[in-house]
Protein backbone atom coordinates (compact mmCIF):
# COMPACT_ATOMS: atom_id res chain seq x y z
CA UNK A 1 0.00 0.00 0.00
CA UNK A 2 0.98 3.47 -0.95
CA UNK A 3 1.39 5.65 2.37
CA UNK A 4 -0.29 8.92 2.95
CA UNK A 5 -0.37 11.22 5.71
CA UNK A 6 -3.44 13.24 6.29
CA UNK A 7 -4.21 16.59 8.50
CA UNK A 8 -7.24 17.07 9.29
CA UNK A 9 -9.01 19.72 11.28
CA UNK A 10 -12.04 22.28 11.45
CA UNK A 11 -11.48 25.94 9.84
CA UNK A 12 -8.63 27.87 11.82
CA UNK A 13 -6.85 25.79 13.48
CA UNK A 14 -3.67 25.87 12.22
CA UNK A 15 -3.57 23.01 9.58
CA UNK A 16 -1.74 24.56 6.83
CA UNK A 17 1.78 26.27 8.86
CA UNK A 18 2.01 22.30 10.33
CA UNK A 19 1.64 20.68 6.84
CA UNK A 20 3.96 23.32 5.52
CA UNK A 21 6.79 22.69 8.82
CA UNK A 22 5.81 18.43 7.99
CA UNK A 23 6.74 18.87 4.25
CA UNK A 24 9.88 20.08 4.58
CA UNK A 25 10.86 18.35 7.13
CA UNK A 26 9.74 14.58 5.84
CA UNK A 27 10.33 15.55 2.04
CA UNK A 28 6.54 15.89 1.14
CA UNK A 29 4.21 16.95 -1.14
CA UNK A 30 0.68 18.48 -0.32
CA UNK A 31 -2.45 17.53 -1.93
CA UNK A 32 -5.05 20.29 -1.15
CA UNK A 33 -8.17 18.16 0.35
CA UNK A 34 -10.33 21.75 0.51
CA UNK A 35 -13.32 21.70 -1.87
CA UNK A 36 -12.70 25.32 -2.37
CA UNK A 37 -9.16 26.08 -2.50
CA UNK A 38 -9.32 24.11 -6.25
CA UNK A 39 -10.91 27.31 -7.85
CA UNK A 40 -8.69 29.90 -9.07
CA UNK A 41 -9.56 33.96 -8.09
CA UNK A 42 -11.21 32.88 -4.59
CA UNK A 43 -7.48 32.90 -2.44
CA UNK A 44 -8.66 35.48 0.06
CA UNK A 45 -11.87 33.15 1.49
CA UNK A 46 -10.61 30.27 0.97
CA UNK A 47 -7.61 31.47 3.36
CA UNK A 48 -5.07 29.77 0.19
CA UNK A 49 -1.63 29.12 0.99
CA UNK A 50 0.65 32.35 -0.20
CA UNK A 51 3.75 31.92 -2.30
CA UNK A 52 5.72 33.00 0.61
CA UNK A 53 3.91 30.66 2.82
CA UNK A 54 3.93 27.68 0.45
CA UNK A 55 8.16 28.45 1.03
CA UNK A 56 8.73 26.01 -2.33
CA UNK A 57 6.53 22.86 -1.12
CA UNK A 58 4.42 21.81 -3.97
CA UNK A 59 0.74 22.10 -3.54
CA UNK A 60 -1.37 20.50 -5.58
CA UNK A 61 -5.43 20.90 -6.68
CA UNK A 62 -5.29 24.64 -5.34
CA UNK A 63 -5.88 27.09 -8.19
CA UNK A 64 -7.13 24.52 -10.85
CA UNK A 65 -10.27 25.42 -12.14
CA UNK A 66 -12.44 28.83 -12.90
CA UNK A 67 -14.86 29.88 -10.50
CA UNK A 68 -18.07 28.76 -12.60
CA UNK A 69 -16.98 25.21 -13.52
CA UNK A 70 -18.22 22.02 -11.51
CA UNK A 71 -15.92 20.44 -9.48
CA UNK A 72 -17.22 17.55 -7.08
CA UNK A 73 -16.15 15.01 -4.80
CA UNK A 74 -15.44 12.36 -8.05
CA UNK A 75 -13.69 14.52 -9.61
CA UNK A 76 -11.04 15.37 -6.69
CA UNK A 77 -11.13 11.35 -6.01
CA UNK A 78 -9.34 10.62 -9.36
CA UNK A 79 -7.09 13.90 -9.70
CA UNK A 80 -5.68 13.55 -6.03
CA UNK A 81 -5.30 9.78 -6.20
CA UNK A 82 -3.11 10.27 -9.50
CA UNK A 83 -1.30 12.97 -7.67
CA UNK A 84 -0.32 10.28 -4.75
CA UNK A 85 0.93 8.26 -7.04
CA UNK A 86 3.26 10.25 -9.17
CA UNK A 87 4.32 11.72 -5.63
CA UNK A 88 5.21 8.05 -4.13
CA UNK A 89 7.11 7.49 -7.46
CA UNK A 90 9.43 10.34 -6.93
CA UNK A 91 9.67 8.82 -3.24
CA UNK A 92 7.76 12.23 -1.81
CA UNK A 93 5.55 11.75 1.08
CA UNK A 94 2.05 12.49 0.05
CA UNK A 95 0.54 14.94 2.47
CA UNK A 96 -3.32 15.50 2.25
CA UNK A 97 -4.52 18.46 4.01
CA UNK A 98 -7.93 19.68 4.56
CA UNK A 99 -11.57 20.34 6.16
CA UNK A 100 -13.85 18.38 3.86
CA UNK A 101 -14.49 15.20 5.38
CA UNK A 102 -16.13 13.78 2.21
CA UNK A 103 -13.51 14.27 -0.16
CA UNK A 104 -10.70 13.20 2.68
CA UNK A 105 -13.05 9.93 3.41
CA UNK A 106 -13.77 9.07 -0.77
CA UNK A 107 -9.90 9.18 -0.93
CA UNK A 108 -8.91 6.97 2.47
CA UNK A 109 -11.44 4.90 2.07
CA UNK A 110 -12.37 2.63 -1.68
CA UNK A 111 -15.47 4.96 -2.63
CA UNK A 112 -16.98 4.11 -6.05
CA UNK A 113 -18.51 6.54 -7.93
CA UNK A 114 -20.31 5.03 -10.99
CA UNK A 115 -21.31 6.29 -14.32
CA UNK A 116 -24.60 7.21 -14.47
CA UNK A 117 -27.31 5.16 -16.13
CA UNK A 118 -29.92 7.30 -17.92
CA UNK A 119 -33.50 7.08 -19.26
CA UNK A 120 -33.78 9.58 -21.84
CA UNK A 121 -37.43 10.11 -21.53
CA UNK A 122 -37.43 11.04 -17.91
CA UNK A 123 -34.43 13.11 -18.52
CA UNK A 124 -36.75 15.03 -20.99
CA UNK A 125 -39.63 15.27 -18.74
CA UNK A 126 -36.77 16.73 -16.22
CA UNK A 127 -35.47 19.08 -18.05
CA UNK A 128 -39.24 20.89 -18.90
CA UNK A 129 -39.20 21.49 -15.03
CA UNK A 130 -37.91 24.49 -13.12
CA UNK A 131 -35.77 24.04 -10.37
CA UNK A 132 -37.92 24.70 -7.48
CA UNK A 133 -40.37 21.95 -9.21
CA UNK A 134 -37.37 19.26 -9.84
CA UNK A 135 -36.05 19.72 -6.07
CA UNK A 136 -39.61 19.81 -4.45
CA UNK A 137 -39.49 16.29 -6.48
CA UNK A 138 -35.87 15.44 -5.20
CA UNK A 139 -37.16 16.25 -1.47
CA UNK A 140 -40.26 14.14 -1.65
CA UNK A 141 -38.32 10.61 -3.26
CA UNK A 142 -34.94 11.34 -1.17
CA UNK A 143 -35.06 13.87 1.23
CA UNK A 144 -31.43 13.01 2.66
CA UNK A 145 -29.78 13.83 -0.65
CA UNK A 146 -31.36 16.90 -0.57
CA UNK A 147 -29.77 17.85 3.01
CA UNK A 148 -26.45 18.03 0.62
CA UNK A 149 -27.62 19.67 -2.93
CA UNK A 150 -28.17 22.95 -3.21
CA UNK A 151 -31.69 23.57 -4.66
CA UNK A 152 -30.18 25.11 -7.76
CA UNK A 153 -27.36 23.45 -8.47
CA UNK A 154 -29.21 21.53 -11.27
CA UNK A 155 -27.12 19.00 -12.54
CA UNK A 156 -26.59 17.39 -9.19
CA UNK A 157 -30.44 17.29 -8.55
CA UNK A 158 -31.18 16.00 -11.93
CA UNK A 159 -28.95 13.32 -10.99
CA UNK A 160 -30.10 12.28 -7.62
CA UNK A 161 -33.58 12.16 -9.35
CA UNK A 162 -32.20 9.87 -11.81
CA UNK A 163 -31.05 7.43 -9.89
CA UNK A 164 -34.15 7.46 -7.44
CA UNK A 165 -36.09 6.89 -10.54
CA UNK A 166 -33.69 4.10 -11.74
CA UNK A 167 -34.64 2.45 -8.58
CA UNK A 168 -30.88 3.56 -6.09
CA UNK A 169 -31.12 6.54 -4.23
CA UNK A 170 -27.86 8.57 -3.28
CA UNK A 171 -27.80 8.10 0.26
CA UNK A 172 -28.43 4.40 0.11
CA UNK A 173 -26.32 3.76 -2.46
CA UNK A 174 -23.73 5.70 -0.08
CA UNK A 175 -24.48 3.22 2.55
CA UNK A 176 -24.25 -0.26 0.71
CA UNK A 177 -20.71 0.49 0.09
CA UNK A 178 -18.47 -1.49 2.47
CA UNK A 179 -15.72 0.98 2.63
CA UNK A 180 -12.08 -0.46 3.10
CA UNK A 181 -8.96 1.56 3.02
CA UNK A 182 -6.78 1.71 0.10
CA UNK A 183 -3.47 3.71 1.25
CA UNK A 184 -1.32 3.03 4.52
CA UNK A 185 -2.80 6.60 6.05
CA UNK A 186 -2.08 7.55 9.10
CA UNK A 187 -5.30 10.20 9.69
CA UNK A 188 -3.95 13.36 12.54
CA UNK A 189 -5.88 16.26 13.58
CA UNK A 190 -5.61 19.64 15.32
CA UNK A 191 -7.65 20.58 17.65
CA UNK A 192 -7.63 23.12 20.38
CA UNK A 193 -10.27 24.94 23.16
CA UNK A 194 -13.54 25.67 21.77
CA UNK A 195 -12.62 29.74 23.03
CA UNK A 196 -9.29 29.76 21.17
CA UNK A 197 -10.97 28.30 18.18
CA UNK A 198 -13.27 30.54 18.29
CA UNK A 199 -11.09 33.60 18.58
CA UNK A 200 -8.51 32.15 16.14
CA UNK A 201 -11.53 32.19 13.70
CA UNK A 202 -13.13 35.72 14.28
CA UNK A 203 -9.15 36.86 13.56
CA UNK A 204 -9.12 34.75 10.69
CA UNK A 205 -12.43 36.27 9.26
CA UNK A 206 -11.16 40.11 10.40
CA UNK A 207 -7.86 39.60 8.44
CA UNK A 208 -9.74 38.63 4.85
CA UNK A 209 -11.90 41.41 4.96
CA UNK A 210 -8.57 43.91 5.67
CA UNK A 211 -6.81 41.78 2.80
CA UNK A 212 -9.39 42.95 0.22
CA UNK A 213 -11.85 39.28 0.30
CA UNK A 214 -14.79 42.51 -0.80
CA UNK A 215 -13.08 43.15 -3.79
CA UNK A 216 -12.54 39.79 -4.41
CA UNK A 217 -15.78 38.79 -4.81
CA UNK A 218 -16.91 42.07 -6.52
CA UNK A 219 -14.37 40.96 -9.50
CA UNK A 220 -15.80 37.45 -9.43
CA UNK A 221 -19.51 38.75 -9.71
CA UNK A 222 -19.32 41.65 -11.69
CA UNK A 223 -19.26 40.24 -15.51
CA UNK A 224 -22.15 37.98 -14.61
CA UNK A 225 -26.17 38.53 -13.60
CA UNK A 226 -27.31 37.93 -10.35
CA UNK A 227 -27.45 33.98 -10.87
CA UNK A 228 -23.54 34.12 -10.41
CA UNK A 229 -24.87 33.40 -6.25
CA UNK A 230 -26.20 30.03 -7.39
CA UNK A 231 -23.38 28.88 -8.71
CA UNK A 232 -21.62 25.59 -6.31
CA UNK A 233 -18.41 27.82 -5.71
CA UNK A 234 -20.53 30.99 -4.58
CA UNK A 235 -22.01 28.72 -1.63
CA UNK A 236 -18.71 28.53 0.47
CA UNK A 237 -18.30 30.18 3.50
CA UNK A 238 -16.68 33.72 3.14
CA UNK A 239 -18.39 34.01 -0.37
CA UNK A 240 -22.37 33.26 -0.03
CA UNK A 241 -22.93 35.82 3.17
CA UNK A 242 -21.74 38.59 0.68
CA UNK A 243 -25.05 37.89 -1.52
CA UNK A 244 -27.23 40.52 0.30
CA UNK A 245 -24.19 43.01 0.85
CA UNK A 246 -23.76 43.19 -2.84
CA UNK A 247 -27.83 43.84 -3.11
CA UNK A 248 -27.45 46.72 -1.29
CA UNK A 249 -29.52 45.06 2.24
CA UNK A 250 -26.19 44.44 4.45
CA UNK A 251 -23.36 46.10 5.77
CA UNK A 252 -19.48 44.89 5.79
CA UNK A 253 -19.46 44.56 9.24
CA UNK A 254 -22.86 42.52 9.36
CA UNK A 255 -21.66 40.26 6.50
CA UNK A 256 -18.01 39.85 8.52
CA UNK A 257 -20.32 38.68 11.80
CA UNK A 258 -22.31 36.35 9.47
CA UNK A 259 -19.06 34.70 8.46
CA UNK A 260 -17.45 34.54 11.86
CA UNK A 261 -21.17 32.76 12.67
CA UNK A 262 -21.08 30.45 9.68
CA UNK A 263 -17.40 29.82 10.49
CA UNK A 264 -18.16 29.05 13.97
CA UNK A 265 -20.86 26.66 13.29
CA UNK A 266 -19.12 24.62 10.39
CA UNK A 267 -16.18 23.87 12.78
CA UNK A 268 -18.52 22.20 14.97
CA UNK A 269 -19.97 20.37 12.02
CA UNK A 270 -15.92 19.27 11.33
CA UNK A 271 -15.19 17.78 14.81
CA UNK A 272 -18.62 15.62 14.75
CA UNK A 273 -17.41 14.70 10.92
CA UNK A 274 -14.41 14.01 11.62
CA UNK A 275 -15.21 11.85 15.11
CA UNK A 276 -17.99 9.73 13.30
CA UNK A 277 -16.18 8.95 10.42
CA UNK A 278 -13.18 8.63 10.34
CA UNK A 279 -10.29 7.72 12.95
CA UNK A 280 -8.24 10.73 13.94
CA UNK A 281 -5.68 10.87 16.24
CA UNK A 282 -5.87 14.85 17.48
CA UNK A 283 -3.38 16.64 18.91
CA UNK A 284 -4.62 19.65 21.11
CA UNK A 285 -2.08 22.79 20.08
CA UNK A 286 -2.97 23.87 23.60
CA UNK A 287 -0.46 21.33 24.62
CA UNK A 288 3.39 22.58 25.02
CA UNK A 289 4.77 19.80 23.44
CA UNK A 290 1.98 18.77 20.86
CA UNK A 291 4.05 19.66 18.11
CA UNK A 292 6.92 16.76 19.02
CA UNK A 293 4.55 14.19 19.60
CA UNK A 294 3.08 14.73 16.21
CA UNK A 295 6.45 14.68 14.60
CA UNK A 296 7.34 11.78 16.86
CA UNK A 297 4.17 9.97 15.65
CA UNK A 298 5.00 10.55 12.07
CA UNK A 299 8.69 9.22 12.54
CA UNK A 300 6.80 5.74 14.25
CA UNK A 301 4.27 5.32 11.50
CA UNK A 302 7.33 5.86 8.76
CA UNK A 303 9.66 3.69 10.18
CA UNK A 304 6.74 0.96 10.06
CA UNK A 305 7.06 -0.76 6.88
CA UNK A 306 4.12 -2.62 6.87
Amino acid sequence: MEKILILAGPTGVGKTKCSIELAKYFDGEIISGDSMQVYRGMSIGTAKVSEEEADGIVHELVDCYDFDEEYNVMIFQSEARKAIHSMTQRSKLPIIVGGTGLYLKSLYYDYEFHEEEIDEEFSAFLKERSNDEVYHMLLIVDPKACGTIHKNNRKRVERALMRAHLGQRKSDAEQQQQHKPIYDALVLGLTCDRDELYRRINLRVDKMIADGLEEEIRKLIEPHDESVWDLQSMQGIGYKEWKQYFLGNQTVDETAELIKKNSRQFAKRQYTWFNNQMHVEWFDIGDEDWHEKLFARVKEWLANKG
